[in-house]
């Protein structure tokens, strides 16, 4: 449970009406991501705003293949984990091998996504997993001139 009395978005909370659910959401992500002292900085990522409402996550996977990893969207947090293939489990023939230093990392990175933009797509490509997102605003929220009567 988050301690109100000690949050960030308390200076906020006074400024705004009806966004105590999304400071609440943030508290959470928070709490949840920052709890330990090592926050996980595998696999290496960019966000990129490709245009107005356009955005791609970029995350670096050499080495892994499309069956290797695992991209999922549930209540606003994509997350991009990689996945052990069942056939291949620990069948290495590490024959010739004098040293390993490459290794494929088991990881899970998420990311809280807003409600108003849509995944449009993942493609792995040359070690390089993009994830592309775009913003749709609703009519109910684009800029409107309010008639005075």
């Amino acid at each position: 449970m988050t301690n109100k009395a000690i949050s960030i978005f308390n200076q906020l909370r006074p400024l705004s009406i009806g966004y105590d659910d999304v400071f609440d959401h943030f508290e959470s992500m928070f709490n949840h991501q920052y709890d330990s002292i090592n926050v996980p900085n595998y696999p290496p990522y960019n966000i990129v705003k490709t245009g107005k409402y356009t955005y791609d996550i970029q995350v670096a996977l050499a080495g892994y293949s499309k069956k290797d990893v695992d991209v999922s969207f549930e209540n606003s947090v994509l997350t991009i984990k990689s996945v052990k293939d069942k056939d291949e489990e620990e069948v290495e023939d590490n024959e010739g091998v004098l040293h390993k230093g490459i290794a494929k990392r088991m990881f899970t990175k998420s990311f809280t996504i807003a409600e108003d933009v849509e995944i449009k797509g993942a493609e792995l490509k040359d070690g390089l997993l993009n994830v592309t997102m775009e913003k749709v605003i609703p009519e109910h929220k684009k800029a409107r001139t309010i008639e005075i009567k």
